[in-house]
């Protein structure tokens, strides 16, 4: 049992590591040396766990999906409206955002990079399938526009990976104004 634990202990500081190099130096900056210093590994016990870089990155960005997924939809019930499910689930992921801005980051990165494979985005998008659900819901309905998901997302979603970087460096507070966005969000998609 203490050998399991060690190993889930040294795949999960793979993990962390890398999500921290990314965020700080970008995908092609991060090599494997360093990925290891930092999670405290020889070089060779990456490899144990993963089969290269592209393997570490992809599982890397299925991991940080699983949490990000697990805690947007962990309140969420399908039968509540079309606006109050919009409304919970776009909150909960800017809380997320908020509280676990290392994930969000590392999320945004992934979403502007080739560096993740195609299986992978496929795999993350399934994540996302109780937001898609609503939607397809909402436009059957005549309440969302019937735009396709990618607009949808680039219009209410992606709005927030800009905010929460205008909080990193300090010029906004996502918290006094999570009112407002929301409402030019739901204003983006709605009929």
């Amino acid at each position: 049992m203490a050998k399991l634990q060690k190993s889930i202990d040294k795949r999960n500081a793979l993990i962390k590591a890398t999500i921290e190099l990314v965020n700080n130096n970008g995908f092609h900056a991060t090599a494997m040396s360093k990925i290891a210093k930092i999670a405290n590994v020889s070089p060779a016990t990456i490899y144990l766990y993963f089969e290269n870089k592209q393997d570490l990155v992809n599982q890397t960005y299925l991991d940080v999906k699983t949490k990000y997924t697990d805690f947007v939809f962990k309140t969420y019930n399908e039968n509540i409206s079309i606006k109050d499910g919009f409304e919970l689930i776009w909150k909960r992921i800017a809380e997320f955002n908020s509280k676990e801005s290392e994930y969000s980051f590392f999320l945004n990165q992934c979403n502007n990079t080739p560096m993740i494979d195609e299986s992978s985005r496929q795999e993350g998008i399934k994540h996302l399938q109780p937001l898609l659900d609503l939607w397809k819901r909402g436009k059957a309905d005549g309440i969302i526009k019937p735009f396709s998901d990618q607009i949808l997302y680039a219009y209410s979603i992606n709005p927030l990976s800009f905010l929460m970087m205008a909080q990193k460096q300090g010029h906004f507070q996502l918290n006094d104004h999570i009112e407002e966005a929301f409402v030019t969000a739901w204003d983006s998609i709605k009929r």
